[in-house]
């Protein structure tokens, strides 16, 4: 007699290709399960993962699943970014020629054990995306932003230690020197001179003003005295203006007594008196010059301790690592805004950074405003772009006109020939743009 099929697992038995046939030798009613049983070995092979992860259409994989029973999504949906990580581990360890065949999915005893891959596209293609595929998505979003933005802090431009080199240097008095520009902030802060002074003058105006910054820079230039005491004299000018109405007569005295003054707190060597009424063309007496000399000094009561834009101008210059032709550019900005009145509604500190800034960007045709630059100037680059295109503009006028003694000056082969670089118009562009 034949024995029973349950005993011999590893015997596939001769099978009747008509439903609800007998087996022979079997005693025993069952289904016909046709070309369908295969050797366990057969199955292992074709085995890859309990979830399926080469992709199909979306009607084949449907068609492996049993119709009545709909897949169920398990409760982590399978992303096209995880079944593609997947995919890629189990094809390195599959075989090359077992890798191209198609992954069958296998049914287990139980539905609630199947796996399905969702496919975002398919559903986007139906406009039906569920709410927690969305969810998933948002959030695989947002770490691959997180990791951006992490990146972006890892390569942040550090700040620069300027006074690294000066540390045996006691004249640069590394210990002090960042109590002392905190000090000129302050300062800076509290005597800063009204932009609209000349309103309340009655005789003068910004353009009288403006012929004697131009006349005193020649002669500062003339007696070749320090870069302190030109930036001094013009703040003496604007503060004794702000607060003393003037005859039109007296203002060419107001400015030589001014330079006399600076001379006297910044220079070793100070120029005479008559140098200076000589200079002016006789047009006064000595003993006008030391009446004007005492007014000034007690109307300013006698505060001359007042940070101008070359003690920012100094530090700014440090911070940005310039060369000799940066410096003289620079400075060649910063005198072009003495002359011009409407500067004055700017304080020193920025218009230090600014023309710094303003000369880089002419030098090299793009800005360079470092991390370093804006630590220590306090300004980012945002906040120098107005100023700058104002002296862009005074650049483009500078050799035009009756006020070309700045022009004239940075002409020289002593300072470089600066004013003959050609303008940065493109900053124009860059700053019509920023405030669109």
């Amino acid at each position: 007699m034949a024995g029973s099929d349950k005993n011999n697992p590893g015997v596939i038995g001769p099978t009747n290709h008509h439903q609800g046939g007998l087996r022979a030798g079997g005693g025993k009613l069952m289904a016909a399960t046709g070309h369908n049983r295969r050797a366990l070995s057969t199955i292992n092979r074709n085995i890859i993962s309990p979830c399926a992860v080469n992709k199909r259409p979306l009607s084949e994989r449907y068609a492996i699943c049993d119709k009545k029973n709909p897949p169920i999504p398990v409760h982590r949906p399978i992303t096209r970014k995880f079944a593609a990580q997947l995919a890629n581990k189990q094809q390195l360890k599959a075989k090359p020629e077992e890798a191209k065949k198609p992954a069958l999915s296998v049914s287990s005893s139980s539905d609630s054990e199947d796996c399905t891959i969702i496919d975002v596209d398919d559903y986007r293609l139906t406009g039906d995306v569920p709410m927690f595929v969305q969810h998933t998505e948002a959030m695989l979003d947002e770490i691959d932003r997180m990791e951006e933005v992490e990146m972006e802090d890892v390569v942040e431009e550090p700040v620069v230690d300027i006074d690294m080199g000066d540390k045996n240097n006691p004249l640069a008095v590394v210990e002090y020197i960042d109590d002392i520009y905190s000090f000129y902030r302050k300062a800076e802060s509290s005597s800063c001179i009204a932009s609209n002074y000349m309103a309340q003058q009655f005789d003068i105006n910004e353009r009288m003003r403006g012929i004697l910054i131009d006349w005193l820079i020649e002669v500062h230039y003339k007696f070749e005295l320090m870069e302190e005491t030109l930036y001094l004299t013009v703040n003496l000018i604007d503060r004794f203006l702000a607060v003393q109405p003037l005859a039109r007569k007296k203002l060419q005295l107001v400015g030589v007594t001014a330079m006399l003054l600076a001379c006297k707190y910044e220079e070793v060597s100070v120029p005479v008196v008559e140098d200076l009424i000589l200079i002016s063309d006789k047009a006064y007496s000595r003993q006008e010059v030391l009446d004007m000399e005492k007014l000034m000094l007690n109307t300013l009561q006698f505060n001359f301790s007042v940070p101008t834009p070359y003690v920012f101008m100094r530090r700014f210059l440090k911070a940005s690592e310039a060369d000799k032709k940066l410096e003289l550019l620079s400075f060649f900005m910063i005198e072009l805004c003495l002359v011009e009145y409407e500067m004055l509604k700017f304080p020193p500190s920025l218009l230090a950074a600014a023309a710094i800034y303003t000369a880089q960007f002419t030098l090299s045709g793009f800005r360079q405003w470092s991390t370093t630059s804006e630590w220590h100037s306090n300004y980012p680059e945002e906040q120098l772009l107005e100023c700058s295109s104002l002296m862009v503009t005074f650049h483009q006028k500078a050799g035009t006109g009756k006020l070309t003694g700045v022009h004239r000056k940075y002409c020289t082969s002593k300072f470089g020939y600066a004013a003959k670089t050609e303008p940065a118009n493109f900053l124009l562009e860059a700053a019509a743009r920023s405030h669109r």
